[in-house]
């Protein structure tokens, strides 16, 4: 991809990120106090560790850009651990004495943390990540699907609606999941493709990981 076509849709990708973060934390604050004991949907996770754990994404995968030579074979070593046996492992915790509004402060500030790394990291830059080696777009883009299915996950154990904009759901689709489905609409296919839902005519997914590699590399330090 060109220089030029690779900035354009970093930002667009990052503009993605900040507005659906800022959806989701404005979703969640409708939560009931008393209900972020419970779990996280179908996840062995209750609702205050499934936050933590998604800004702990974001916050992975914004400092995944961070260094002058971003690691190629690993993740930056920060130090990940669980709380609890069979808690998610994380980087990120949140002071519970701040309550549910310090929780989604934390989560606002690791979105803004990895919006402000894609939009101003080199479009060449590339970086480890487990499911292929990424650029800002492809980071941006895994922490918008993190975003979407997590508040999904969240929005069921709250007891809160959840449906987002069909535009950033056709994007991280395009961009994380190529096999998909495009003749159907993105929310349900994006919750499809992650193991969340039916989808009318094809087969229930049991596992699944999205592909991170980067699109048309051989192009990517053009003008």
């Amino acid at each position: 991809m060109p220089r030029t076509a690779a900035r354009a849709a970093a930002h667009t990708a990052a503009d993605d990120l900040h507005d659906t973060v800022r959806l989701a934390v404005a979703a969640l604050r409708q939560a009931p106090p008393d209900a972020w004991e419970g779990r996280a949907g179908t996840l062995e996770w209750d609702c205050w560790e499934t936050v933590e754990h998604l800004a702990d994404d974001l916050f992975a995968y914004a400092v995944q850009l961070g260094p002058a030579a971003p690691p190629l074979d690993g993740d930056v070593p920060f130090v990940w651990q669980a709380r609890r046996p069979g808690g998610p492992a994380n980087a990120v915790h949140a002071d519970h004495a701040a309550g549910p509004a310090g929780l989604l402060q934390v989560l606002e500030a690791c979105g803004a943390l990895l919006v402000a790394m894609v939009r101003t990291t080199p479009p060449e830059t590339r970086a480890h990540h487990a499911y292929g080696v990424s650029d800002p777009e492809g980071f941006a883009a895994m922490g918008l699907v993190e975003t979407l299915v997590h508040t999904h996950d969240l929005a069921a154990g709250l007891g809160l609606p959840w449906t987002p904009p069909d535009a950033p759901c056709a994007r991280a689709l395009a961009r994380l999941f190529p096999t998909a489905p495009t003749g159907t609409p993105p929310w349900p296919t994006l919750l499809w493709a992650t193991g969340r839902a039916e989808l009318p005519g094809h087969p229930r997914v049991t596992a699944w990981r999205w592909d991170s590699s980067v699109r048309d590399d051989g192009a990517a330090g053009q003008a």
